[in-house]
């Protein structure tokens, strides 16, 4: 078979592996992207796609660096300005008067105008972010795209590893794992890894509902699992949101059994008044919810990002933004080796890389699990201890802020204090 040498083979063109293959271009490596298929072209005047995410502004701030950003707004992305965490008033503590209006004000939120941003982040439906990817690295021109193509197996040794597709052999000094959760590269090298799943699914439902088009997004907190709205575009003046329902795997196949209107039904139900007003819920789709991390970010050439490194509980919609810093991260460190004409794979790099993103990943793991565990219980104490931090939060200013900055990539890191707390709570 025809085999031809790279510096860097990127496996995997989601949004995380196709932003990091855009980046080594421009840096000057000669690239290879290969995946099972190339993005599907997309249509302005689809429905939104199941499949969305919350970028951050910091994610915003390196999409506009790579020239990306611009592409994706002309197609649709949807700004949202406010975000509100609040727990269901329910059980026994919703039964004393004065500790159910406690309850009712046990809501933080965190507001663009209070930090002085013209927005939080927005709303991006998947396919958008990968398709204004794929135009730009064609337009670029110098990144060789392989899609579809279909890893058969990975080699490696002291210089160079050896990628096999069905129909041609690739060789680089470098391979990026990029290929998801499942990522065969990581299984083809053998790095293991720590997962736990959690007791519930998550059911996403593309929702019409009536106007005014939304700027908030939000998250009820209830012993079952959280329910939470993001805003979707407006097309061709019908307003879009998205909801998530995390519940037991059982409930969600029932609610995943019913027709449209039943379906809606059961969300009016379920969902609280600041849900506007459906109009109709043509799509949905469910997942299971669960941690994953690598027990090591690289293995020879071989290197890790995304979630073929880690996943986190989807509870603030942090996945993508940890996978793009994953990938600013390691186009920085590879932009210095080319400047000083270094080994891509040079363990040493690989290494600086993992030390830097593990314990910010770790942190933001840890954070999540926090809030999954600490309100998926029932116990009334806990509650009342809850809705008494939910309270705190929204009175307390400056750590409110500081955990929204964090969240929206604004700044790096959290404050020393606010790691140090987090690292001692227990998983």
């Amino acid at each position: 078979m025809k085999s031809t040498a790279y510096d860097i083979v990127v496996v995997g063109a989601g949004m995380v592996g196709a932003a990091l293959a855009l980046a080594l271009t421009r840096a000057g490596w000669q690239v290879a992207l290969i995946d099972r298929a190339a993005p599907v072209p997309f249509e302005a005047s689809q429905r939104p796609d199941l499949r969305v995410s919350a970028i951050s502004s910091g994610s915003e701030r390196w999409l506009r660096e790579l020239g990306v950003w611009e592409g994706i707004v002309q197609r649709r992305s949807t700004p949202f300005r406010r975000m509100s965490v609040w727990e269901q008033q329910a059980g026994l503590l919703a039964q004393i008067p004065a500790l159910a209006q406690l309850s009712a004000r046990a809501r933080t939120t965190f507001d663009a105008a209070d930090l002085k941003r013209p927005q939080l982040g927005h709303i991006v439906e998947n396919p958008v972010t990968q398709s204004a990817l794929w135009e730009a690295l064609e337009a670029d021109g110098r990144a060789t795209l392989l899609a579809p193509a279909t890893l058969v197996s990975l080699t490696q040794d002291e210089q160079q590893a050896t990628v096999t597709l069905k129909d041609q052999i690739l060789t680089a000094p470098l391979v990026i794992a990029a290929d998801g959760a499942a990522s065969m590269t990581r299984q083809q090298v053998s790095i293991g890894t720590s997962s736990d799943q959690y007791q519930q699914h998550a059911m996403v439902i593309t929702v019409a509902h009536e106007a005014p088009a939304q700027d908030i997004t939000w998250q009820m907190f209830t012993p079952t699992g959280p329910r939470a709205y993001l805003p979707l575009p407006t097309i061709d003046g019908q307003c879009w949101g998205s909801l998530v329902w995390y519940h037991d795997p059982h409930t969600l196949d029932r609610l995943a059994a019913l027709d449209e209107t039943a379906l809606l039904d059961a969300i009016r139900d379920a969902f609280p008044e600041e849900l506007p007003r459906l109009q109709g819920a043509p799509a949905h789709g469910r997942f299971p919810i669960a941690r994953q991390h690598a027990h090591q970010y690289s293995k020879g050439r071989v290197v890790l990002v995304g979630d073929a490194a880690h996943t986190i509980n989807p509870l603030a919609g942090q996945g993508l933004n940890l996978g793009f810093q994953d990938a600013q991260c390691l186009s920085r460190l590879l932009t210095q080796a080319r400047r000083q004409q270094g080994d891509p794979g040079a363990s040493g790099l690989l290494q600086a890389y993992e030390q830097e993103r593990r314990p910010e990943n770790t942190l933001m793991m840890t954070a999540m699990d926090l809030f999954y565990h600490g309100f998926s219980n029932r116990h009334p104490p806990l509650k009342l201890l809850r809705n008494l931090g939910l309270g705190l939060a929204g009175s307390l200013s400056p750590a409110r802020n500081e955990v929204a900055r964090f969240a929206m990539g604004l700044d790096g890191h959290l404050s020393r204090p606010m790691k140090t707390l987090l690292r001692r709570l227990p998983l």
